[in-house]
């Protein structure tokens, strides 16, 4: 859920939108220092493959033969655009170029916009220079590769309007001085680069400031509270720094504030009272912080409010009842937090809400029957709470969910008979008490994608209507009593493009026979990433048509009863990281192709019956992922006889 300006999108705008400066048609002709501080940076750019500078000729008018550059009626040079971003012919060429800035470029007196912004390799320090370019409004380097601080120089630039060097290498602390001096900002993009040091005080200053992007630094300190000065403010984005303290009761001033991201900082204590003030706040996001104490009451006084993003914090207390206010909410996450108590029955008021995930808390009490109301209801997570459901409430059937997630809530006995007639696309209701045989009509659930039952006491073989799920990519049955054999998982129906697995884990269970060469060339299985079959009782050779699952990165079939010989064909599965083979009856060598996969990580084939030299390997493996194998030799055992 990264939110953050979209860097291309101000370059897109300049070449669509009406250029600032004046056609010079019959007016003076380009003055002689101007043209050559253009061509002071044409000497420090050592590539240029789309031309941007082909049309920089000493010989020829920098105001009427070259591109990107415009004068005003005295030939003076008041707006240079070299963007990555070129308009050809109604379409974007994404270019870029090498090089530096030329500090002859602070010679421009006259400069009012600057993009050198989307070449990708700029790089170098921004020239202290540029400080003399006392009636720039707009300066856009973003998307480079510059380094060094912010010049201190820019303490002059007091016609800035927008000023956006996001997506650099930039370092050092940002200096109180300039911040304080450029009041008439309007735009500050500063975000991805390598700023440390607080927050400037002097930020309060900048009264006209709209956007405040500073997101992905290393920022500490606290939030100045300065900050609350702002109040033409729509947009703040500090996410992605290291940011201490609390938060500011003045952040309440910001009655204009549509977006607020914090998250992934170290912010402490409690959400202000104050939060009620940003009544145009639209998008909020604190997650991933330390936040403490319960929800204040008058966060239900948000009236615009439609993303509200609370997860990964150490909230407690209850949940407000006036909550049930927020009748613009769209999404509510408050997950991994110590709320207590039950879920207000005034949420059923919350008509627009989409996603609702409450999940790892310690809510519990009953689930008001209320809830029913919310239609417009597409995932619903409250897993991870003590909630001692003891049985899915049947007034769940009434809505239209695509994802239910109840793990470890208290669910005892089968699976309700009314999910068959759902189009749920994602199920986990796995953690529970869950008894009994899976279901014949678990093939009418055709929407599934994602189905996790494990850690359950399900038991039986699966029944031939599960080839029916078409759209399953994802399966985890492990910890339960299944048994029969694979081939019903294995050759289900897909639904091209979909259906076609990326995991599956089968491990704990009562499986057994041969893994059929047959099922594992299934269209299916085609594209599966990581298939776990340990501990069960499956027996036969590793099927040599294993090779063909060329997406697969990890492969556990630990403990079971496998015989034969490791299938050098195992090798041309290129991607796997994870080999767990140990407590089988596999005989004869390893395979050299197997045990040098490029990307291997994790390989352990101990307690087989597995003989001869250890082939030599580049992988760090452990003696303990050999042992019990007493006709294997070479390092990391003892060499052979």
């Amino acid at each position: 859920m990264e939110i953050s300006f979209h860097n291309n999108m101000f370059s897109l705008l300049l070449l669509l939108l009406p250029s600032l400066s004046f056609s010079p048609s019959a007016w003076a002709a380009c003055n002689a220092v101007d043209k050559e501080a253009l061509l002071g940076f044409k000497r420090t750019i050592t590539a240029d493959p789309s031309r941007l500078l082909q049309s920089w000729i000493s010989s020829t008018d920098c105001c009427t033969s070259w591109k990107g550059v415009a004068c005003n009626s005295v030939g003076r040079v008041v707006n240079v655009t070299r963007s990555g971003l070129v308009s050809d012919d109604d379409d974007l060429l994404d270019t870029f170029m090498n090089g530096t800035l030329s500090p002859s470029l602070g010679n421009l007196s006259y400069l009012q916009l600057l993009d050198l912004s989307n070449l990708k390799n700029l790089n170098g320090p921004i020239p202290p220079e540029f400080g003399k370019l006392r009636r720039l409004t707009h300066l856009f380097l973003n998307s480079n590769q510059l380094t060094g601080s912010l010049p201190a120089t820019f303490k002059h630039l007091s016609r800035l309007e927008r000023l956006f060097l996001n997506n650099n290498h930039i370092s050092g602390i940002i200096p109180f001085s300039v911040i304080g001096s450029l009041t008439a900002l309007t735009e500050l993009g500063l975000s991805e680069n390598q700023l440390r040091g607080s927050i400037p005080a002097t930020i309060g200053k900048l009264v006209l400031l709209t956007k405040l992007d500073l997101h992905a630094n290393n920022l500490s300190g606290s939030l100045p509270t300065t900050i609350g000065k702002l109040k033409s403010l729509k947009y703040l984005d500090l996410s992605q720094n290291t940011i201490k303290g609390s938060i500011p009761k003045s952040i309440g001033g910001l009655s204009a504030l549509v977006l607020l991201d914090l998250n992934q900082n170290q912010i402490t204590g409690s959400i202000p009272s104050s939060i009620s003030g940003l009544i145009s706040l639209q998008f909020c996001r604190i997650s991933e912080n330390k936040l403490t104490g319960s929800l204040p009451p008058s966060i239900g006084h948000l009236p615009s409010i439609q993303r509200l993003i609370l997860e990964n914090n150490k909230l407690t207390g209850k949940l407000p009842a006036t909550m049930g206010h927020l009748v613009t909410l769209t999404e509510l996450f408050l997950s991994n937090n110590r709320i207590t108590s039950k879920i207000p029955s005034s949420f059923s008021n919350l008509q627009n809400l989409q996603t609702l995930d409450l999940s790892r808390n310690h809510l519990s009490g009953e689930l008001p029957t209320e809830l029913a109301k919310l239609q417009n209801l597409q995932t619903l997570d409250l897993s991870f709470n003590p909630l001692g459901l003891v049985s899915i409430p049947k007034w769940f059937a009434k809505l239209k969910l695509f994802r239910l997630m109840l793990a470890k809530t208290g669910i005892r006995g089968s699976l309700p008979r009314w999910l068959y007639s759902t189009s749920i696309s994602t199920l986990d209701l796995s953690d529970n008490a869950l008894t009994g045989k899976l279901p014949p009509w678990i093939g009418n659930m055709t929407s599934l994608s994602l189905l996790n039952l494990s850690n359950n006491g399900l038991h039986s073989s699966i029944p031939a209507e599960f080839k029916n799920l078409r759209r399953l990519m994802d399966l985890d049955l492990h910890s339960n009593k299944f048994s029969g054999n694979l081939d019903t998982i294995f050759s289900k129906g897909t639904d091209d493009p979909i259906g076609h697995y990326n995991s599956i884990d089968l491990s704990d269970n009562m499986f057994a026979g041969p893994i059929n060469d047959s099922v594992l060339q299934s269209s299916a299985m085609d594209s599966i990433t990581s298939l776990v079959l340990s501990y069960n009782l499956l027996k036969g050779s590793i099927p040599k048509s294993i090779r063909k699952l060329s997406e697969l990165r990890i492969l556990k079939v630990v403990s079971n009863g496998l015989s034969g010989k490791i299938p050098v064909e195992l090798g041309d599965a290129m991607g796997l990281t994870t080999i767990l083979l140990s407590r089988n009856n596999l005989m004869g060598s390893i395979p050299g192709k197997v045990i040098n996969l490029n990307e291997l990580k994790e390989f352990d084939v101990s307690h087989n019956q597995l003989r001869g030299e250890i082939p030599p390997h580049k992988a760090i493996i452990p003696v303990s992922s050999f042992i019990g194998n007493p006709g294997l030799c070479g390092a990391p055992l003892p060499p052979c006889e």
